[in-house]
């Protein structure tokens, strides 16, 4: 019976031994915080082996996100992963028809994001760059003569139109002078014209009759008009004029016109074309109401598309631009040892109880052996 009280006494003081000692080993890692001094004498084993290394156990979990949790490979895959592509477009869909269907106007949203007065600043900039654009085909054109800087398409579509721009002349003329508005016109005429002839123009008057001449006179001039050979030379006349004005220099007619006149009549017609301040000043739903689902569903996916391409494609540069090891060594060199102890117990408390219990396991074991053994000898 003694023998057994003393295997078991044994076995009991063996697993406390184990027990204790892999506890103590554990507490170790971590305490104490701070070396402790005996005089001038470290005490050995003080620090414990993390708070001794937590500058190295920091620059050694940097490495170690950088090269084996966050590599570029597994964020280039992440960012094309079907599933990951899906959740970021329908947040962005979400979160931009949202901002589509705003009832504020395009100035107002400019204010939430500090761009104060953007209809006047808008219309500033477009005119700026209709005069810049203007100064800069002076510059490139300027000695050229009209007929080189028109398109060769306009320029025949132009003169396709003389015979229309003839026939609308010598129509329009015709219907003038049958008129009553054009017979006294013509009348007038007549009778200035005699009036200053002296006694030719009484004795034509007094022969005639102003009535007769009139009657005689009208008809000659409709037939002048609508006879084949006055659209030729009105034809001819046109050509010859345009060919004229396609031989100008565009600085000369720019002088004769006026440089500013025109600048302004291109500002003027700008601004009507694109109303700007009407534009910015009408709620934004409205503007882009026939618009939204051709955004949401083409233009917010596209965009998705392009931008994690553009990120993956360059994420090898971004991170060594970002320089995630450092971030992540200065990052756990600030954690105090209290929170570094805190964060491994929270995740290996149990692991840590099963290897105190396995020591006090092989204690009691080894106990049990050293009893047996100190019976036997």
């Amino acid at each position: 019976m003694n023998v057994f009280l003393m295997i078991v006494f044994m076995m009991v003081i063996g697993a406390i031994i184990g027990g204790v000692t892999n506890s103590l080993a554990i507490k170790m890692l971590f305490r104490p915080y701070k070396a402790i001094y005996i005089g001038k004498k470290r005490v050995p084993f003080t620090p414990g082996l993390i708070p001794k290394r937590r500058d190295e156990l920091a620059r050694q979990m940097g490495r170690t996100v950088v090269e084996h949790l966050l590599t570029p490979q597994s964020l280039k895959n992440k960012l094309r992963d079907e599933s990951f592509v899906r959740t970021i477009e329908g947040w962005a869909q979400e979160e931009v028809s949202k901002l589509l269907d705003t009832d504020k106007n395009f100035n107002e949203l400019a204010e939430h994001l500090g761009i104060h007065n953007l209809d006047e600043v808008a219309e500033e900039k477009l005119i700026t760059l209709v005069e810049k654009k203007y100064v800069s085909l002076l510059d490139e054109m300027g000695t050229r003569e009209i007929g080189h800087v028109i398109p060769e398409e306009l320029l025949s579509k132009i003169e396709v139109k003389f015979p229309e721009v003839v026939g609308y002349i010598t129509e329009k003329g015709v219907e003038y002078f049958e008129s009553e508005e054009g017979k006294l016109r013509l009348k007038r005429m007549i009778d200035d014209f005699l009036s200053t002839r002296g006694m030719l123009g009484n004795m034509v008057q007094m022969f005639l009759g102003n009535t007769s001449l009139i009657d005689k006179i009208q008809p000659e001039i409709i037939k002048f008009l609508r006879s084949p050979g006055t659209n030729e030379l009105l034809q001819s006349l046109i050509e010859k004029e345009w060919n004229k004005v396609k031989a100008l220099e565009v600085n000369k007619v720019i002088e004769q016109v006026g440089s500013e006149k025109i600048l302004t009549i291109l500002k003027e017609q700008t601004l009507h074309i694109f109303p700007v301040k009407k534009y910015l000043a009408t709620p934004a739903n409205v503007v882009i109401l026939p618009y939204k689902d051709r955004i949401l569903q083409t233009f917010v996916p596209k965009g998705i598309e392009m931008a994690g391409e553009f990120v993956a494609n360059r994420i090898d540069k971004m991170m060594k631009s970002l320089k995630l090891e450092e971030i992540v060594k200065d990052q756990v060199g600030t954690f105090s040892v209290e929170r570094l102890e805190e964060m491994v117990l929270g995740i290996s408390k149990r692991e840590f109880k099963m290897i105190t219990y396995l020591g006090a396991l092989l204690g009691g074991m080894i106990g049990i052996f050293q009893g047996i053994i100190a019976q036997l000898f």
